[in-house]
């Protein structure tokens, strides 16, 4: 019942939005695949991403600010924030490219209170709370709920915009802090500004999402699977300090309008991991996959993944037998000459 009133509370407020930002945040947005020959480098170098359409790109037109503070987008000329995100067929990583201007960019404190890229992946659509502070049972301890439920089913990442020196790149809301480490997660910034100055600043930065993420670490991890067409859900928020000497926020500005979205996997987008732009296309490219049905005989059922304009097959099974079906089940029955013992085809 807790989680069906929380998903109505977003829902509501989500209604009350301009039209434009409405329809937007209606419709899934799109995650860009990259070519497995062209995945882009963690450098900072935004080069790698010439090849994303525009199309790709979430602005912070679409933002609006949680505090109460403002009631309008953020202002370009006060803060102005680029997102493309990518995905790679057969990886199960999402790679981010934010490129942002702040006129005050607030780093220099060793705690907490920085700029911060908010990043919420809940790849399954779980939904409902993730955060133990609005754990359901609220009469549990906070450190039963901590270990047990912050950041098992949905990932928070608190990124750093830019860092201090000498301070992580992020931190994991959750006790899974070996997930912002390599293999799992990567980041490189490029700026050229002073804390408390203006300027512009690349972050460029890779994540691996998972079903589930407990403290016992990678052992027991579930990593969520990606491929094309797939609805992950998913949000941000540009959290801005425009004052060094205060620990409260300017504004919070949330892609899915809703401040509990840092907790609420019910409160935030929904992403689509589309397929390869017909540009990027080979006109014509054989690719397949097997599956063992009987390894005594043995029979292997094969699967045509080809791309392209196709319209006949040839199969050749390497025992002399070949097949024009598209997707054909073979019984091998080349045998060893030493032997005389069946052998599957590898």
């Amino acid at each position: 019942m807790r989680r069906s009133i929380l998903f109505f509370v977003c829902h509501t407020l989500l209604l009350t939005v301009s039209s434009q930002a409405q329809q937007a945040l209606k419709e899934p947005f799109p995650i860009f695949q990259f070519p497995a020959d062209q995945i882009p480098r963690i450098d900072g170098d935004p080069s790698d991403w010439d090849i994303v359409p525009d199309s790709y790109t979430i602005t912070s037109e679409l933002f609006r600010d949680n505090t109460g503070k403002y009631t309008a987008p953020p202002d370009p000329a006060n803060l102005d924030v680029k997102v493309k995100v990518g995905w790679v067929k057969g990886m199960n990583k999402l790679f981010f490219l934010y490129e942002g201007y702040d006129n005050y960019w607030n780093f220099s404190l060793p705690g907490r209170v920085a700029d911060i890229f908010e990043l919420i992946v809940d790849v399954d659509l779980s939904g409902g709370p993730f955060v133990s502070g609005l754990h359901p049972l609220q009469h549990i301890e906070g450190a039963e709920t901590f270990y047990s439920f912050h950041g098992v089913h949905a990932q928070n990442y608190h990124i750093f915009t830019p860092p201090a020196p000498g301070k992580d790149w992020t931190i994991v809301w959750g006790p899974q802090s070996f997930i912002k480490r390599l293999p799992y997660a990567n980041a490189a910034y490029r700026y050229d500004f002073q804390p408390n100055e203006s300027g512009r600043l690349i972050l460029e930065f890779m994540i691996t999402p998972f079903d589930y993420v407990g403290p016992e670490g990678p052992e027991r991890a579930v990593e969520s699977r990606l491929y094309e067409n797939k609805r992950i859900g998913m949000s941000w928020a540009v959290i801005d300090y425009d004052d060094v000497n205060s620990d409260k926020e300017d504004a919070f500005w949330s892609l899915s309008h809703h401040k509990k979205m840092y907790g609420d996997a019910s409160c935030i987008n929904v992403f689509r991991l589309m397929p390869l732009e017909d540009f990027l296309r080979d006109k014509i490219r054989a690719e397949w996959d097997f599956r063992l049905l009987d390894e005594d005989r043995p029979t292997v059922a094969f699967t045509d993944r080809s791309e392209g304009e196709i319209t006949s097959w040839h199969w050749g099974f390497g025992d002399g037998a070949t097949s024009t079906e598209q997707h054909p089940i073979h019984t091998f029955t080349k045998k060893n000459s030493d032997t005389g013992r069946r052998l599957p085809y590898r």
